[in-house]
């Protein structure tokens, strides 16, 4: 090699030696910009599911009640989706993200013990409740109207809060102080027993749950960090509670937002005003969207086949669909899965 060609090479291997130098000192792109403490795994997104099937679960129950009757609300049915479900989400991520043994102990005692109260309603329902059934038009006591309205509310708070929290014994002592006598007094009695069946032993089972669920965990953090590509002006008024973490450079702008159901709304929001995000709790690549749509529709190509499609069974013209989004295209899944008729249920923000 001549001298010229020596001197060429060793500027090229200094260069190159340069070059590894800074990449080495440089962050990856894939390091999530999510500080640690509040980083959740992938997993957590699939695993989060079924916590909320029972949600929509009690939601589709309180929907249902306010004018038909509990003894034909699909119990067991609703048993059958939540347990599809798990296996769907345990399917999707079985051997590609680390296990989560916690989380699915904790998926497996609410499975159980929602399979068993299911299970006992729909046998009381079916049996005692059918015959107060027939002494009445339906809701004509002051009992089942009070157990509709107590449904709603339980559905209310437990998109915010944990289930536990709810104020069982309030609804109980409304049971007790609503008049013994008036119309159908046959139902009222019956309602009466149920009730306070139901109430008393939501009240103990929560209490119990609650003192170890603080024990085991502390207080869960009521927010979401997340990393958008831009933060439009005027957004104060709209997502009051969105507040930005850091300056904006060309990684994103760090931002916190609420957690639990205000997430789906405070994302759909962003995406509407055409902002991309790049991490939700850390995470860069897959997120689980539900939507309730018509029968029969279909994903667009580009969400990927849907991680399952289950009917709404008290709605015949509606079916829940699961996607799994990545990160990157969430706003534009958000954009089209609120396009009328369809409704965009829950973003799993961990």
């Amino acid at each position: 090699m001549s001298r010229r060609g020596l001197g060429i090479a060793r500027c090229l291997v200094l260069l190159l030696l340069l070059t590894g130098v800074c990449m080495a000192q440089a962050p990856s792109p894939q390091t999530p910009l999510t500080p640690e403490p509040d980083r959740r795994g992938v997993e957590q997104t699939y695993l989060t599911y079924p916590e909320w099937f029972l949600v929509f679960s009690s939601a589709e129950y309180a929907d249902f009640v306010r004018s038909q009757p509990p003894s034909r609300f699909p119990f067991i049915g609703h048993v059958r989706q939540f347990w599809r479900g798990y296996a769907a989400v345990d399917s999707a991520i079985r051997d590609k993200y680390p296990p989560n043994d916690e989380y699915h102990t904790m998926i497996r005692v609410i499975g159980v013990s929602t399979s068993i109260e299911y299970g006992l309603r729909r046998a009381y329902e079916s049996l005692i409740g059918r015959l107060s059934e027939a002494t009445t038009a339906y809701p004509a006591t002051d009992e089942d109207q009070l157990a509709a309205r107590a449904a709603q509310e339980y559905v209310d708070f437990i998109r915010l809060r944990p289930w536990y929290e709810f104020d069982f014994a309030s609804r109980l002592r409304a049971v007790w102080t609503a008049p013994w006598w008036g119309k159908d007094p046959l139902r009222k009695w019956e309602r009466k027993y149920a009730l306070t069946t139901e109430f008393a032993a939501k009240a103990l089972y929560g209490w119990v749950i609650r003192k170890a669920t603080h024990a085991a965990y502390g207080e869960a953090r009521d927010t979401t960090l997340a990393v958008i590509d831009h933060l439009p002006d005027g957004l104060e008024t709209e997502l009051p509670k969105l507040t930005p973490l850091a300056p904006p450079d060309e990684r994103g702008v760090l931002v916190s937002l609420p957690r639990y159901e205000p997430f789906s709304h405070y994302a759909s929001v962003l995406a509407q005003r055409q902002v991309r995000f790049v991490e939700i709790a850390g995470n860069r690549s897959l997120i689980l969207v539900t939507a309730l749509t018509p029968r029969g529709w279909a994903a667009p190509a580009e969400f990927g086949a849907p991680l399952f499609v289950e009917p709404v069974m008290t709605r015949p013209d509606r079916q829940r669909v699961a996607l799994q989004v990545p990160v990157a295209a969430l706003d534009q899944a958000l954009r089209t899965l609120s396009q009328p008729p369809m409704v965009l249920e829950h973003v799993f923000d961990y």
